[in-house]
């Protein structure tokens, strides 16, 4: 449905020129749910908006459904591309009604063409679209008097009325609380399901790409850094940075044993003297330091100091430590602990029984352990 090929924009300011996006690749399936994520400023939303055509690219090549729409040859213009978008700030127009809104889209195209809709057409569109985000009994309110939530799903009926084969949605959720945002998350992923529709989505929140997608590209200063499922981004990011960004990660640093590299498998010796097996990034292992990543729900701890565990293929490493911070947050412990090699956290259940000082034994699964 989508194909983007070497794309690059760059803007010039004072400063000199800044590469927003940098030789980005990337393509989605028909009905794929596909997000860019990344800290501010790292270039997604500044892709989303080449492909919406409000921005002309720098070079590369824009494909929707089969059809170039932006190249170092070719810019069409973003009315005429079959997307719709929703953006962070959901430009719900104050003077008209809900229905008003949804139906504006159809006041100047059709199902993608360059025509009019009929009046009894656009009604009957317009209706559907509330109903498909449950706003029906709303249609006569005046926009201004909905909530948040609201507003979000005006705008979301908005883009669905136009029968898209695109639909861009521009961090949609950031300006809503919490508890609305978990449960606004799901009906979109549910709705775009149902529907079919292929789906980019940028956001900077990583349970909310974890959760809602089929694909992730992580981005930072202009580039993808690894693209792949929810799981190969969480549990086998490819460097540090990339699980930085997908969420809460340890890291700790030691020195490779070369001879002990095997099926994908590799020893790592720490600072303390112990050895730390771990699986070896899609990208390889190279020689000397490394850094071995491990998530904090992937830790387990048990009270007191341990014997030694072995070390095999099959093996869980286990460290010694001391719990120096504790921070209950309702769902879950999250647990600060000093070890030889610095600091782990663990998330942990949140009846456990922990208190500052406890010598404990951190036992990670080598599976579960990634070294780059």
């Amino acid at each position: 449905m989508l194909r983007v090929e070497n794309l690059r924009k760059t803007f010039t300011s004072e400063a000199g020129v800044v590469d927003a996006v940098d030789d980005v690749t990337f393509s989605i399936a028909s009905g794929e749910f596909f997000t860019l994520l990344g800290p501010s400023g790292c270039g997604k939303s500044t892709t989303l908006r080449c492909v919406a055509g409000l921005e002309t690219i720098t070079s590369g090549m824009i494909e929707i459904d089969g059809e170039v729409v932006a190249s170092d040859f070719r810019y069409m213009e973003a009315n005429r591309r079959p997307i719709s978008m929703v953006f962070q700030s959901y430009a719900i127009w104050p003077h008209m009604t809900v229905l008003g809104n949804v139906m504006f889209p159809l006041s100047t195209r059709g199902s993608g063409k360059r025509h009019r809709v009929g009046r009894k057409e656009r009604r009957e569109r317009g209706m559907e679209a509330l109903k498909m985000v449950q706003l029906d009994h709303l249609a006569d309110r005046d926009a201004p008097f909905l909530s948040g939530g609201q507003q979000q799903r005006v705008a979301l009926a908005r883009c669905l009325v136009a029968q898209p084969k695109l639909l861009l949605l521009d961090e949609p959720l950031s300006n809503l609380d919490a508890k609305l945002r978990e449960e606004m998350r799901f009906e979109i992923k549910d709705l775009t399901g149902r529907l079919g529709i292929s789906t980019i989505y940028v956001t900077h929140d990583q349970a909310e790409a974890l959760s809602m997608s089929d694909q992730i590209a992580v981005m930072s200063a202009g580039k993808i850094l690894q693209q792949g499922t929810s799981r190969e981004i969480y549990l086998g990011p490819v460097s540090a940075s990339v699980a930085r960004i997908a969420g809460n990660v340890n890291i700790l640093e030691g020195t490779l044993v070369d001879s002990a590299k095997s099926l994908g498998e590799t020893e790592v010796l720490l600072a303390s003297g112990k050895v730390f097996r771990c699986r070896m990034s899609e990208t390889g292992v190279g020689e000397g330091k490394v850094e071995i990543m491990f998530r904090p729900e992937l830790v387990t701890v048990r009270l007191g100091i341990e014997p030694e565990l072995p070390v095999d293929s099959t093996s869980v490493n286990s460290l010694p430590a001391r719990v120096s911070r504790i921070d209950f947050t309702g769902d879950h412990l999250k647990v600060h602990f000093k070890v030889g090699d610095g600091e782990i956290i663990a998330k942990l259940a949140p009846d456990l029984v922990l208190t500052k000082g406890d010598e404990v034994t951190l036992l990670i699964k080598a599976e579960n352990c990634v070294a780059q």
